[in-house]
């Protein structure tokens, strides 16, 4: 079995020290190496190759959001999933912008970031539950998206939706009652509309642009 190779950055050794442990005793996941600071966690992505970074914001020296930045630019091929204690909308919006594909609470239960790692390893884009509901209305729709928004189909739009809220393709299906495959039919359809390239940047457009708040309050 191949396993998940993970970087953990973050300032609190006792907490780098838990994750460790709860990481090594998944069969299907190791940690390479931890960073107590943002150069650190730069250093270990460049020397590493971790599949995954797990990264604080609030660290010495660099930000979180300069290492995101760095990573993704130098070793797009590395996934960032943030793990961090702010449950603020602008470090959201900030983490998002630097292109990380992922963000959880430090609170969320051990099964919850398990799953995140997993489900980022595979390419999809998680952010916790905890997130959608509260920070999500906050993006404000962007200048000249919202013709792009009126152009899609109502089963479009539910599966962005999803897409936006960490679903897998394999729970969207099973909540639109659709196949996989078709489910990635719509995927392909809203990349070629929207002129977008991966699932990234789907989840982004549809932050930036009301697509969850409308979906949420239909009526406003």
């Amino acid at each position: 079995m191949d396993k998940i190779r993970l970087v953990i950055a973050d300032d609190h050794a006792v907490l780098r020290a838990g994750l460790k442990l709860l990481l090594n005793s998944e069969p299907d996941m190791e940690v390479l190496g931890e960073a107590s600071n943002g150069l650190a966690a730069i250093q270990m992505c460049d020397t590493l190759k971790p599949d995954i970074l797990l990264l604080d914001i609030s660290m010495p020296g660099l930000s979180g959001q300069a290492v995101a930045k760095t990573v993704k630019k130098q070793h797009p091929e590395i996934k960032v999933l943030v793990v961090s204690m702010h449950e603020d909308e602008s470090y959201l919006r900030e983490m998002l912008q630097a292109g990380v594909d992922g963000y959880i609470p430090k609170k969320a239960a051990d099964v919850e970031l398990l799953a995140a790692i997993r489900n980022t390893y595979k390419g999809e884009h998680f952010i916790h539950s905890s997130m959608t509901a509260d920070l999500f209305p906050a993006f404000k729709p962007q200048k000249g998206a919202q013709d792009a928004v009126k152009c899609l189909s109502q089963r479009e739009r539910e599966v962005l939706y999803l897409l936006a809220l960490g679903h897998t393709n394999q729970e969207i299906a099973e909540r639109l009652m659709l196949s996989v495959k078709t489910v990635e039919t719509y995927k392909i359809r809203l990349k070629d509309k929207l002129n977008l390239q991966g699932r990234s940047e789907l989840v982004r457009f549809a932050l930036q642009n009301g697509i969850l708040e409308s979906m949420e309050n239909p009526e406003k």
